[in-house]
Parts: structure tokens; sequence; C-alpha cells
């Protein structure tokens, strides 16, 4: 079991696996939701993949059947993030019946390597129960901060 980076050749698994993430995720995707997702996101990882976002994979035979994005941002410099890149995980995810083998730790283990071979001041992600264990053990920390996260959505 080796993880690798994706590359443009993966687009259609990638498109599944973040609509599977997703769908679990929700619950269930609206749809109307689901035909825009299926219609745009294959654009967007020809636009992005490989410049800022970077997907980490675990094949089986050809198939992709965990992965792990990595969406990196370069903001004005703070303390928090010295040099301005930081970095956001999203969609770990692995298909059912291939879980708890260890595969969301290695990709999440190269992810966090290039994170550093990137010099990316701070890697940041939101856990679910089931993950929260997982990256606590990769060096995660709670993010304690004076701020509140909040949301606008474009109704």
């Amino acid at each position: 079991m080796n993880a690798e980076k994706a590359g443009r050749q993966d687009v259609d698994a990638l498109v599944k696996m973040r609509i599977n993430y997703l769908s679990e995720d929700y619950g269930s995707l609206d749809a109307q939701d689901l035909s825009l997702i299926k219609r745009d996101l294959p654009g967007y990882f020809q636009t992005h993949l490989d410049r800022d976002l970077f997907v980490y994979v675990i094949r089986d035979d050809h198939t992709v059947v965990s992965c792990a994005f990595l969406l990196i941002v370069e903001k004005p410099m703070s303390p928090a993030f010295i040099n301005g890149k930081t970095g956001i995980v999203l969609n770990v995810y692995t298909c059912p019946g291939y879980r708890r083998r260890g595969y969301a730790k290695k990709v999440m283990d190269a992810l966090l390597c290039d994170a550093k071979n990137m010099n990316i001041s701070a890697v940041e992600l939101k856990a679910t129960a089931d993950g929260y264990s997982l990256y606590r053990s990769l060096g995660f920390a709670d993010d304690q901060s004076k701020y509140s996260l909040m949301k606008w959505k474009n109704q």
C-alpha cells in the first residue's frame, strides 16, 4: 500500500471519491447539487490539480480507494502563518470496504510530508468524530482561538 499524488488521468476517480465523501457527509445530495458537482468538478480538478490542490491517493490495482486533498492558500503574513502559506485538508475518504487498514493515515502522512517540503506554515482541517483520533496522532491539535468561526453564504 503506497500513497502517491494523483494526476490529471485520475480526475474521474477524484470526482467519484468527492461525491462519495459528500454523500456520506451530507447523508444525501440534492439532485440539482449533484448534477452541478458532476458537471463542474472535473474542470475544477483540471485547473487546480498540482497548482494549489494536491491529492494523495492509494490504489487497489488501478482503482483509487483512499484519498486526501491538500488545498494551498497564500495569505498576507502573520505570526500564525509566518510565510503566508497555509494548507487546508479536505476530503479524507476511504471506500467502505477498505477502512480500518491504515489507508487514511498513509495518505495523510504523504500529505503532511509534502506540506513540510512546500514550507507550509500551518495545515488545518475540520475533524469528524471518526477521524479525530487519527489527526491527533498525526500532530494536529484543537485550535484554541479568540475568534469564532463564521460563514456568509450567497443565497
